[in-house]
């Protein structure tokens, strides 16, 4: 497992996130579970 700090744009705003994720996992793969994280956070 590998910790991943991933920088997001959505909607105009900037959000910087961790992500756990297996060392194999593919870059965009690791932008789609940010991303997805960041709704569930921020956009309620």
């Amino acid at each position: 497992m590998v910790q991943v700090e991933v920088k997001i744009t959505l909607e105009g705003k900037s959000y910087l996130t961790n992500v756990i994720a297996q060392r194999e996992t593919s870059e965009d793969e690791i932008v789609r579970l940010a991303t997805e994280q960041i709704q569930k956070q921020w956009k309620k």
